[in-house]
Order: C-alpha cells, then structure tokens, then sequence
C-alpha cells in the first residue's frame, strides 16, 4: 500500500505485546481476556492459587465461561498416583458455578474416602444444565455398588439435557440407565461404557430404542451378541453413526470370547449403512481365534498403544497370520494401528497389498516391525507406500 504501509505493518506486529508488563508493572492490570486465556489452561488446584494474587484475578476466576467445563480427581494420596482435588474447593465450584457447568468430568480411585466423596459431589449436581458427564474409576471399592448408583441415578433424574455420557469401570446398571433414557431421550447422542458389569445387553438395547439421537455407541465385546445387533437391526429408531468395541483380556488365557456370526453384522450394515465400526483389541495372541473366522464389516481396527487411536496388544510372537487373517475378512477396512505388539516386515508389506489404497489410516510404531531377509527398515517405507499410493513412514517412538 501506498503512505505508511510500513509503519502499519510494525503496528500490527508490536500491538498483540503491548499488553506485557515490564519489571515493575503490576501484574494486576493485564486484560481481562488474558488472565481468563491463562486460567483456562491451569488445573483446578493452580487455578484456584492464581485467583489469590488480586482481587482482579478472583473476579476472572469466577467467570462464567471458565466453568463450561469442569475435570478433578479425588484419590488417597497415600494409594494413588492420580492428583487429587481437595472436595471442599469442588463443593465450593459447583455451589457457585452449577448453571453454567456443562461438561463434568472426574476420576476416582478405590479409596472408600474418595468414593464417597464422589457420591457427595454427585449429589450437587442436580440444579446444573449438564451436557457431558464422564466418570472414570480406578477401582472398584464395594461402597460403590450401591451408593454411587443411587446418587449417579439422582443425577439422571435432574438431567434433563445430556448428550454425552462416557462411564469407565463404575457399577452402573439396567435400572439407572431406564432413568437416563427416562429423562434424556431427547438428547443423548453418545454413550460409552467400558468395564461395567452391571449392564446387560438389555440395557444396552433400552438406550438404543428410546434414545432416537443415539449416533455413537461404544462397549465391552463381551456385551455384543448376535441377539444385540439383530435387534439394533430392527430397532427403527436406531442410527448409529459409530459402534465402538472394545476387546479386553481381564485374564489372560483364561478368558474366552465367544463369535459373532457374519448375518447378524451383515444386518446391521443393511440397517445402518454409514455405520463405522471400530474395534480396539487388549489381546494376546492367543485369544484372537474366535475373531475374523467370516467376513466382518469393521471400518477401523487397532492394536497397540500409538499416537492417540491406538490400544493396546500383548504378546510373545508376530501378528502376521492376524493381520492376513484381518485383510481377508474386512473387506470394510479404512483404519489400523499397530503398537506394543510385533508383526514382520513382510508379513506387514503383504498385508498392506491386500487391503490396497482403501486404508486411509494405517498408525504403526516403528518399534513394531521385524526386519527380515526381504525387507530392512529403509526398505519398508517405499514398498508400502508403494501400495497405498501416498508417501508413508511408520510412526516415531517420542523421545521424552
């Protein structure tokens, strides 16, 4: 531009710092905006200490928008290696900021101290507007199977606009999610439930039915039957998007997994064709018999433990007869993962002909491949990149 262009360009470059106080300058006088900015990536506990610094600071502390979304953690120091959250700073946040919290989310450890404290915390939250709620427990004390469900069952009852529920080894059942169902019909879009061994697959299929917006539904294998998908077939209310499902050993060699049979996934497909199902394995080898005997239509698979789509799979020998096994039966397969477990550069290379250019996604940790006489870690890159069709390299261990 003509006429002080430069000047403005040094205007625009010195403004954004304007605002950072040299020694001397009180911190209290920084914009509004940008203490809130710093706060919202503090934890709770740092949060709370920074508010002390000024009367300024403590009015930002209580600004609605910083509580949209509320994570803590309460533990026993002394058996956890969680950081835990004092429950009276808790009870002191939703008491002041109930209404605007709409994202909750905490984690519990197997202390009977901490567990009822959660139910505690659990009771406080019946007046809020909630649209998320996760719960993760670390263990399973026995005070939980009742009390947490009573007081998780109240906040159901005064939830009136849920859209997402996660739930990870907590003993909610069947009648506490006919309450959820109850009172969020309308609006429950997502519900994920990992090591609950309270619910059926009737419960399962009571949330499926009643929730006419359920478009992501994620469990434990061990409660999908051929019974279950049949009926999310025929269910007409059904529309899942995403169907998540996680295959956990709890005991290794000792636990059995049964099959499901290639018609009842064939249904679901018919039902729901946009569906992507996804499956995430915590298996040794061993165990992986009952899985891809017929065609399945599985859209996104992971083992192991990589960037952040990754889980986890054990194990003394390669995955290549899995892997080949996987390629002929998925015929559905955009995405796989590979980390903590082991497969041969030339089982890998095969597998990766197979499924051809259709793999969107394919994670696989360096440490994961064998080397052999085919193929060395230089050669490995080009080759399967050759058959996918786009430049690929296998994923970098981080250093730190």
């Amino acid at each position: 531009t003509e006429g002080g262009g430069e000047e403005d360009s040094q205007d625009m470059t010195i403004a954004p710092y304007s605002f950072i106080p040299v020694r001397g300058e009180d911190w209290g006088n920084l914009p509004h905006h940008v203490v809130l900015e710093i706060f919202q990536h503090l934890s709770l506990v740092d949060r709370a200490r920074a508010s002390s610094v000024c009367r300024r600071w403590n009015d930002v502390f209580h600004t609605p928008d910083l509580w949209r979304r509320f994570e803590f953690e309460l533990n026993q120091p002394a058996t956890s290696y969680l950081r835990s959250t004092h429950p009276d700073l808790i009870q002191q946040i939703i008491k002041k900021h109930a209404q605007h919290l709409q994202y909750v989310s905490f984690k519990v450890d197997s202390c009977t101290e901490s567990a009822e404290a959660a139910c505690d915390i659990l009771s406080q939250l019946v007046n809020c507007t909630i649209k998320t709620l996760g719960l993760i427990s670390t263990a399973r004390p026995s005070f939980m199977d009742a009390h947490f469900v009573s007081a998780l069952t109240v906040v159901f009852v005064n939830s009136k606009s849920l859209s997402s529920i996660k739930i990870d080894d907590t003993p909610v059942d069947d009648p506490s999610l006919k309450v959820l169902v109850a009172n969020n019909s309308d609006t429950l879009k997502l519900l994920k439930m990992s090591s609950c061994p309270h619910v059926s697959p009737a419960g399962i299929l009571c949330v499926a039915d009643q929730c006419h917006g359920l478009r992501e539904l994620a469990l434990n294998y061990h409660l999908l039957s051929d019974e279950l998908l049949l009926a999310l077939s025929t269910e007409r209310h059904v529309n899942l998007e995403h169907l998540r499902i996680d295959v956990v050993s709890e005991n290794p060699s000792q636990t059995h997994f049964h099959t499901i049979k290639k018609s009842s996934w064939e249904a679901l497909v018919r039902h729901s064709p946009k569906v992507n199902i996804v499956m995430y394995f915590f298996l040794y080898e061993e165990e992986f018999e009952p899985f891809f005997c017929e065609e399945t239509p599985v859209t996104h698979l992971y083992f192991g433990r990589a960037v952040k789509l990754v889980v986890c799979a054990n194990g003394l020998e390669p995955l290549d007869k899995e892997l080949i096994r996987i390629a002929e039966r998925c015929k559905s397969l955009t995405a796989i993962g590979l980390g903590e477990c082991e497969v041969t550069c030339s089982g890998f290379v095969e597998f990766v002909k197979m499924c051809g250019g259709r793999l969107t996604q394919l994670s696989i940790m360096e440490e994961v491949l064998i080397p052999d006489s085919t193929y060395n870690m230089e050669q490995i890159h080009s080759e399967v990149s050759k058959h996918l069709g786009r430049i690929w390299f296998p994923d970098m261990m981080p250093t730190w």
